[in-house]
């Protein structure tokens, strides 16, 4: 029983609140009638008039408060029932005590938030960044709850345990069901009618950073531009083995002072375990970790050179802005083997767990090999906001990947498991990442994710964005046939979607599965976006009331700005994202050719001009400069003109219309950082949400063509006619793309027609370009795709699959032209039989 004073204290407060705002008053039966168990929430409130702000403060404070006892309950009940003979109950115990320490924070700096929107002032709501702030924060805190009612219901479920049953979970369901009433009425008193999203957001200059600090880059995987000390340079360098080169690729302009888009170190340690870095083990090296920073000073940067790390590794909660470097996938490996078979609970199973604020990870590998025998196995959790993994990987069966609350982004990461594996109720998003489903114990069936939303308030989420969905190995492999779903609702109003991903055929054609008969099926929120592959087809999809096929308006609510609503902690540490609007980019940060796709075509005005985008725009980045620009117009009187070409021009962004151009003021630009090089370059893109490494990446202006580039891997430059406008190129891969302004067809000496499409895309090596697309050779009445060219000789292959024909290459040292072909400007080239013909 709470206390007559606190009751007092309490009931003191709300009747002082209902003095002050000046908002219609209604009684406690219309107010709970927005929450999801009104029944419940009549309860909680005295029989008195108010607006749904007091209510809702009165709801938070009191959430605090039984937050409060709810932990002395729990220590008292550790300590009593410490001689238990089940560890798994202790543990379940265990995990609720730290569930709880995080959720009195939660509620504390959410009261603390609508507590000032009190001070003698009118109804307000706060700014949606801030709404989006406490709500995440209550929304985590109901989660944690449930989190520990299930661990305690799980565990606690013989007689011997019927104590633990009855006087810590059954108290907590009330618990719940105020939280659901707190996080009800501040979603609806506090949180603005319109979402405003935030775009891109520069990094101000931070405090404190010394002026002999000088900028440097490390490339690993993707490029996370580092800056530290020359002294922790030197340490880096002698302890890792590896050096870093001095940043001026990203725009950073001298390389003094302090750079926004640099991500700054404020020191390093490094894990070795033979013994010549800091530490042996990871452990100790996050122990040694300054607490409670506010990351003024940067990152604490913890290298861990490659090995088999076999320990159980939390990173607690005051050990904020921290980041963690390994030498790769596969190469820096944490691994454990805790399961709930084993008596663990699926939370504390976890072989790495990460609370704390802004953390990072970069080129690890997390793992647990309990096994699919041992079911929930969890490989990594993680309950920290603003976290982010880059270029990891994920390795259990079941439950491998624990998105457990608040904000989380993955990017360019490896995800193996079997069942639910990756699950929870964190707000976050994948992008770029591989998804394998494992093969599972007979019987069993794969299902990718089990989203944990339980309360139609939280605005929490799992959207998978450019990712892969491809069967692992093993599944391949199989003996025996494994039924793999997108996912499964695990809590009424779960929420996924699936957006410009590529989803293998071996996917269910249904695509999802129920949890438990029709459990949630008219609650949940389940989307597919514009995915491609064998497995994307929507037609046969379940015909659930939640499920739904959407459009690129609903689509961008699952972006980055869209679930995140702001995504400058993103942006600041370096690692490459899309954010709304952009579907996504390409870039060539050799060559700078570049191609960025959005939503939808964007329109908007500077001065008395509109100007207008397409839906995909492209050219030729360098430094000061974007030339050979598509997609961009601009309307003159009556007409829309391309714009061709932007360049700076001292203080001002000149655009180019042909042989015409205007001048605008950067007046117009003033979101922009004034040190950057590439301010008015930087600033049209920005405008357009183009991420900002693609401009920092470009440091050449001579810039080859896609001819002289056929040529450097030994093809002939006839292959291609005239007229290509730009290109890409993936140089790791050979991944390319061509783009002409249009389709190009022409004939050779009425022998035969070929067809390029506008964009044409390939593998290339040397002497080889194979799995080509957009070019086709008419043969008789039928038009054959080119899909492999290869270079043998003094000739060329060309194979459209059931056969080929060879070429003399001195017959492409010259490009055709689009219309004429090789014929132009009556010169006539013979190319002599049709091989094709003759072939077939």
């Amino acid at each position: 029983m709470e206390s007559p004073l606190l009751i007092l204290i309490t009931l003191s407060f709300f009747f002082q609140s209902l003095l002050v705002s000046s908002q219609t008053l209604s009684n406690s039966s219309t107010i709970c009638k927005t929450t999801p168990d009104p029944k419940y929430c009549k309860s909680v409130f005295p029989h008195s008039q108010g607006n749904v702000q007091q209510y809702g403060r009165f709801s938070i404070r009191k959430s605090l408060s039984q937050s409060r006892k709810f932990i002395r309950t729990i220590d008292r009940y550790i300590k009593r029932n410490a001689h238990l003979s089940q560890p798994a109950v202790i543990r379940a115990l265990q995990d609720c005590r730290f569930l709880a320490g995080l959720t009195m924070d939660y509620l504390l700096t959410s009261f603390e938030t609508v507590n000032d929107t009190s001070a003698n002032s009118s109804f307000k709501t706060l700014s949606f960044p801030k709404a989006d702030d406490i709500q995440t924060l209550l929304s985590a805190a109901l989660t944690n709850e449930q989190t520990c009612l299930e661990g305690l219901t799980t565990a606690a479920s013989s007689s011997a345990t019927w104590t633990v049953r009855n006087g810590v979970a059954l108290p907590l369901v009330n618990d719940t069901k105020l939280l659901g009433v707190s996080l009800a009425l501040f979603t609806k008193g506090w949180v603005p009618k319109k979402k405003k999203r935030a775009g891109f957001a520069w990094a101000q200059p931070r405090s404190g950073s010394s002026t002999h600090t000088k900028p440097y880059r490390l490339f690993r995987n993707g490029a996370l531009p580092l800056k530290m000390t020359e002294k922790t340079k030197a340490v880096y360098e002698s302890l890792s083995r590896r050096k870093l080169s001095e940043g001026d690729g990203n725009g950073s302009g001298n390389g003094d002072g302090d750079d926004g888009s640099m991500v700054l170190i404020s020191d390093i340690v490094t894990v070795s375990q033979d013994g010549t870095g800091n530490f042996t083990n990871i452990t100790a090296a996050v122990a040694a970790a300054p607490n409670n920073t506010d990351g003024s000073a940067g990152f604490f940067l913890i290298y861990v050179t490659a090995g088999i790390y076999e320990e159980y590794v939390s990173i607690a909660k005051n050990k904020r802005y921290m980041m963690m470097i390994g030498d790769g996938i596969n190469q820096t490996v944490v691994t454990g083997n805790r399961s709930v078979v084993d008596g663990w609970t699926t939370f504390n199973s976890a072989t790495f767990a990460v609370t704390a604020p802004n953390f990072v990870a970069v080129n690890i590998t997390f793992r647990n090999t309990a096994g699919p025998e041992k079911h929930q196995a969890v490989a990594l959790r993680s309950g920290a906001d603003f976290s982010i993994f880059y270029s990891c990987s994920f390795e259990a069966y079941q439950d491998t990947l624990y998105t457990h609350t608040l904000r989380q982004f993955y990017r360019e990461c490896d995800v193996y498991g079997t069942v639910d594996f990756i699950f929870g109720n964190a707000a976050v998003v994948f992008q770029n990442c591989n998804l394998y489903p494992r093969k599972p114990v007979p019987n069993q069936f794969n299902a990718i994710t089990a989203q944990g939303r339980s309360d139609p308030n939280q605005n929490t989420g799992t959207s998978i964005q450019n990712c892969t969905i491809k069967p692992a190995d093993d599944l391949v492999s199989s003996n025996y046939t494994v039924r793999t779903y997108l996912g499964r609702p695990w809590k009424e109003y779960s929420r996924t979607v699936y957006m410009q991903s590529y989803i293998d055929g071996f996917v269910e054609p249904v695509g999802w599965r129920e949890w438990n008969v029709d459990f949630a099926l008219s609650t949940l929120y389940y989307a597919e976006y514009n995915n491609t592959g064998p497995g994307s087809n929507t037609t046969n999809r379940v015909a659930w009331p939640g499920y739904h096929v959407i459009n690129s308006t609903d689509a961008a609510n699952f972006t980055v700005t869209g679930l995140f609503i702001k995504d400058d902690w993103i942006w600041k540490t370096g690692v490459p994202y899309t954010s709304e609007g952009v579907h996504d980019y390409e870039l060539n940060r050799r060559t700078g050719v570049f191609k960025v796709r959005f939503n939808t075509t964007c329109q908007f005005s500077i001065e008395s001009y509109k100007v207008k985008y397409k839906p995909t725009i492209s050219g030729i980045i360098s430094r000061g400069r974007v030339i050979r620009l598509i997609g961009v117009s601009v309307k003159v009187l009556f007409f829309w003109i391309n714009i061709s070409e932007v360049s700076r021009d001292g203080d001002d962004v000149e655009f180019f219309v042909g042989a015409a151009s205007e001048e605008f003021s950067t007046k117009y630009f003033v979101d922009s950082p004034k040190d950057m090089n590439l301010l008015p370059i930087s600033i049209f893109f920005f405008l357009f949400c183009v991420p900002s490494s693609l401009i920092a990446a470009v440091t050449d202006d001579d810039v080859p063509t896609a001819y002289t580039l056929l040529q450097s891997y030994n093809f002939p430059v006839g292959i291609l006619p005239k007229g290509v406008v730009s290109y890409d190129l993936d140089q790791s891969t050979g991944k390319f793309h061509a783009y002409f302004n249009k389709s190009c067809s022409f004939a050779l000496q009425g022998s035969y027609q070929l067809d390029y499409k506008s964009t044409i895309s390939g593998y290339i090596s040397e002497n080889k370009i194979t799995k080509l697309t957009g070019v086709k050779v008419k043969v008789l009445f039928l038009w054959l795709n080119i899909v492999e060219v290869i270079r043998n000789g003094d000739e060329l292959e060309f194979s459209v699959g059931i056969t080929s024909a060879n070429f003399e290459i001195d017959e492409f040292y010259e490009s055709p032209q689009c219309g004429c072909g090789f014929d132009c400007k009556t010169k006539t080239k013979t190319l002599g039989r049709n091989p094709f013909v003759s072939s077939v």
